[in-house]
């Protein structure tokens, strides 16, 4: 009798570890990357997620900077022109309130300015998104701030495949690509294979199919968004959930797919909701799929407020499985 063919075990990683060894793979795989910034070689980072990196590469090509945003994106900026593929780091997405002129008006720009002569293929890691306390410096969702400006490319991974396929894919770019990651969470697991693989960029998943309700997220909302489809499925609602992943370029395709099919839908994010990327993309859909609508589009975002320091503030202030499920039964009129 013929012995049975073992079945190899799931490789599970962190998100933590995802991200760590997706840089490590893009030093290995080109000579003339590096990474600098804040804490990024001694200390690996507040987070963790370079750690080892400076052994293995050495202080050429892991190097802490001087506490300077500015500083930090503008060595980017001409490293990137010059030749080399920098992966910068900032520490905080609140941070970049620091260098926004360098962010806009160089490494949006330049290529552009340049007439295409000049590539720009710089990855900038940046941290966001509230829960631990750290109050209203250090916990914003900024993305709609760089989602507004043409010449950058926006990502925010919700697990640990994609934060790997993502910043290895952001790393092969010849643009500017923002991987704008979730603190929250760092502690994921999920399956990651070994090899380098790309995520691409400007294509949406859809991680539940469904029939008659669309929720549009992501980041760390996409796991907020299964937990809500799970429990408006006991209310006979067959909830479609579509995590974005890119947000610039947003792949309106498929939402605009799965609302021509579900007839109804909700865009989910933790920023603020006024003035968010619910509001975009909540347009295009009443542009492109009105007559396909039974009821309007929901929105499920933070209040107009700082993240507060308080606990048990910061808590009722977050989006919530609880939150995207009232907001379903209201559009439902249940």
């Amino acid at each position: 009798m013929a012995e049975a063919e073992a079945v190899p075990a799931v490789r599970e990683l962190t998100y933590v570890r995802a991200i760590n060894e997706a840089v490590r793979l893009v030093l290995a795989e080109q000579s003339t990357a590096f990474v600098a910034g804040e804490d990024v070689a001694g200390a690996g980072s507040v987070f963790g997620y370079y750690a080892g990196l400076l052994k293995e590469f050495g202080p050429e090509r892991v190097f802490d900077t001087p506490i300077s945003e500015e500083g930090i994106v503008g060595l980017g900026v001409g490293a990137a022109a010059t030749g080399l593929r920098p992966v910068i780091d900032i520490m905080f997405m609140d941070f970049m309130g620091e260098c926004m002129d360098e962010i806009t008006n160089q490494m949006a720009k330049m290529r552009y300015m340049f007439g295409g002569a000049a590539t720009l293929p710089i990855t900038l890691l940046t941290m966001s998104g509230a829960g631990m306390n750290m109050a209203a410096q250090h916990s914003q969702s900024l993305e709609a701030w760089l989602c507004h400006l043409p010449g950058l490319k926006v990502v925010m991974p919700a697990t640990p495949y994609d934060a790997k396929g993502l910043i290895i894919a952001a790393a092969r770019d010849d643009n500017p690509v923002i991987v704008a990651l979730n603190k929250m969470s760092l502690r994921f697991k999920g399956e990651v294979p070994e090899a380098a693989y790309e995520v691409p960029i400007g294509a949406a998943n859809i991680v539940r199919r469904g029939e008659n309700f669309t929720i549009v997220t992501y980041s760390r909302m996409v796991h907020e968004a299964l937990q809500a489809a799970q429990e408006l499925a006991e209310l006979g609602v067959d909830a479609e959930v579509i995590d974005l992943r890119s947000l610039q370029p947003l792949d309106s395709e498929t939402v605009l797919a799965s609302v021509r099919k579900t007839h109804r839908a909700m865009v989910v994010h933790e920023a603020v909701r006024f003035g968010g990327l619910g509001g975009e993309i909540a347009a295009q859909i009443q542009e492109h799929a009105f007559d396909d609508l039974d009821a309007p589009v929901g929105r499920v975002g933070a209040p107009f407020s700082p993240v507060p320091f308080s606990p048990q503030l910061e808590k009722s202030y977050v989006p919530n499985a609880a939150k995207i499920v009232a907001e379903a039964r209201r559009l439902l009129g249940a």
